[in-house]
Formats: structure tokens, sequence, C-alpha cells
């Protein structure tokens, strides 16, 4: 893809963020903190207290009307007929031929409403997507009645992640439901430290956690994080950034798009399967990954163990002796379980747990363990 040409765009948390020692670098198109006071002190902190990130870069899709349920179900792998309100699901938005467009959170807020959670690296091509296909809707055969929205820019999302998340959440909300009755992969409407939110319990780190979509600009944002931050002060909560994110989803075997998925693989492949449903009625992409599901001996996304310290990086080569099997696609030093892991594709003959191999890293090879996935999961 080609760099964008495009201003770098801002949270409405970027003035807190540089002035509290984020290290700020680009990611997606946007200025976001990598890091404040170190990766894997933010790490463990979500592991054993709480994280608070800013997420407002993520693509936030609105879209309502009596039609719009329907062209969901035919623009995503998973069912959306299905769901109640206040459900969310995780998805895939793929191409023709069954390549991954895009990972997706699609949130039903009532009959009428819906909305999708996209990548901020993919938001402008999935909105083109959305578009293209809405223009090419024969009302014929497909319903029309519906309007989409972007609302990245106007909102903002806020994470707070961790086994205190709960705690420290529920002494700023006010909400229909109470949070600890709300069940993982849904969400209501509530306020949070007096603004008007959507809260979900979601997350990307693999622990207990919340997301919070806030209408308001700046003021609101800020507010929240900040009364978030002292309310948790004595939990231990940190602000987290960019880095821990990724350390610990890696930990948790989530695929990361532009690492695990790309729009040259598709999600059987991926190990994505639980979110393709091809028994639903035709979707986008549907009639290619019946053809693929058939196809035997496709490559498959394992977990590594690495033997040494030594992190195996994006495109790390895979051998079994001579023979090549495979590529990195992540890989770090696990604060958690403190040993190095990977996540890669390797060809079907050599994807068993327990199978070993060997890494290249910059022409030095290290010896792997294919191990089972996820590396970390939480013990409730």
């Amino acid at each position: 893809m080609e760099p964008s040409s495009q201003p770098l765009l801002r949270t409405p948390l970027y003035d807190w963020h540089a002035s509290h020692n984020g290290r700020i670098v680009e990611f997606g198109g946007w200025e976001m903190p990598v890091q404040y006071s170190g990766i894997v002190d933010e790490h463990n902190a979500v592991r054993k207290a709480a994280g608070l990130f800013d997420i407002s870069h993520m693509g936030r899709l609105s879209f309502s009307g009596l039609d719009a349920e329907p062209f969901l179900s035919r623009l995503l792998t998973c069912r959306v007929d299905n769901l109640v309100d206040g459900q969310i699901r995780y998805g895939l938005v793929c191409r023709d031929d069954g390549g991954v467009l895009d990972d997706i959170l699609v949130y039903k807020i009532d009959s009428l409403h819906y909305g999708l959670v996209v990548n901020a690296s993919n938001r402008l091509k999935i909105v083109a997507w959305i578009e293209k296909h809405a223009a090419e809707i024969d009302p014929a055969t497909h319903a029309k009645d519906f309007e989409f929205a972007d609302q990245t820019t106007g909102t903002s999302m806020i994470a707070v992640q961790g086994p205190k998340a709960l705690g420290i959440l529920s002494r700023l909300t006010r909400s229909d439901v109470e949070l600890g009755s709300l069940k993982y992969y849904s969400g209501c409407a509530g306020e949070v430290a007096g603004t008007e939110a959507f809260i979900s319990r979601t997350g990307y780190t693999g622990e207990d956690g919340f997301e919070i979509t806030i209408a308001e600009g700046a003021e609101g944002s800020t507010r929240i994080w900040q009364q978030l931050l002292d309310a948790g002060q004595g939990d231990g909560i940190v602000p987290c950034g960019l880095g821990c994110r990724d350390t610990l989803r890696l930990e948790a075997a989530m695929p990361l798009y532009g690492h695990e998925l790309l729009e040259e693989v598709d999600p059987l492949t991926a190990g994505l399967s639980f979110a393709v449903k091809l028994d639903k009625p035709d979707f986008i992409g549907k009639e290619a990954l019946v053809k693929i599901k058939a196809q035997p001996n496709r490559p498959v996304r394992v977990g590594l163990k690495l033997a040494s310290r030594r992190i195996a990086r994006e495109h790390s080569e895979l051998y079994v002796g001579d023979q090549r099997i495979g590529q990195v696609t992540s890989g770090t030093f696990s604060p958690t379980l403190e040993l190095s892991i990977a996540m890669g594709y390797v060809d079907a003959a050599h994807s068993a747990i327990g199978t070993a191999i060997e890494v290249d890293i910059r022409g030095k090879r290290e010896a792997a363990t294919v191990a089972p996935l996820p590396f970390y999961k939480r013990v409730s």
C-alpha cells in the first residue's frame, strides 16, 4: 500500500498524551502514544490491575434504518440477523475472492441502529467498500432503506482493561445495566463521569475490560480519561500505549490486521472459521470461501515458543531441516510468560502441536516448538 499523503490525525486525547510523557508515533494515519512508563510496566499493569488505552483511532461507523441489518448481513461473514439488542459480534469484511479486507466488531444497538468498529488503517478502505456496495444494490433483490455515517472523527473511544477494570469503571458509571452483569461481547448506553457514552464489555488484551464510546469531543474525553485514572489510582491503573496493546494481544493470540490478516489471506486459513458462517444466505466472498474450505493442506496459523530469548520478527522464515515451511507474522518477548513467542503460517504437514522447527533470525537459526494458542488465557 502506498504511504498516505494525508496529514496525520490526532485523537481528542492527543494533548493529554503529549503533556504526560506519551511517546508519540504514527500508526494507521494517526499520531498515537506507543508508551508512557514503558511497555513491560504497562503490560504487567493490565495483567495484574488495569490499564487505560486511547483507542479513538479505531474507525466507528454507524448504520440506521429498517434495512441496515440486511445490508450488514451481506457485507459481513458473521451472522447479524440473530443479534439481540446490545449484542456485539466479531466478523470480517472479505473481497469477492475471500481475502480479508478487515476484521471488525458489529454492534446491534437496537433494531434500527447498528455500528461497526474497524481498524484505523483500514477505515477509508472500508468506507469506500461500503459506499461501493450500497450504490450497487439492486432494490429488486436487496433492501436499500438505510443510512450510513463515519463517526470516527466526531467521537472518541477509551478502553479500560484488566482484572480491576470492572471495579474502577463502576465507580464512575450510571447505566440501566449493572456492569458486572453485562455479558462479554455486549454493551449498553450509560453515563461515565457524567458524560453520555456507550459501554461495551470488549477488548483486545486477553483480559476482562470495557470499551467506552463517547460522543463529546476533547473536553468530555479528557474528563473521563482523567477521572478513570483518579478512580483507579489505588488499584494500580496506568495509562497505556500501543506497544503493550500489541504484546497483550499477541499473548492472547488475537490476530492483527497487516500481520496475521491481509487481503491475500482468507479467514479460514487464518483460523477464524468461527466468524465465517457459510450456512447463512449469500454474503460477499462466500462462494470463494466455500471452495477454499474444500482445499486440502492449506497453510495453518500456529503459535511458536522459542528456546532462546531472541525475538522472531515479522517475515522471519521458518524451517524444518532445509525445507522452508512458513513465515512469522508477529513476534515478541512475552512479559507474562518470560519467553519469546510468535505467530505465523506454516505448511499443514508441520502444524501439529509440539513440532520442532527453526526460525531464521537475521541469518541464524533458532530452535522453536509449535505451541497451542492462545499463549495466555485469563483464569476467569
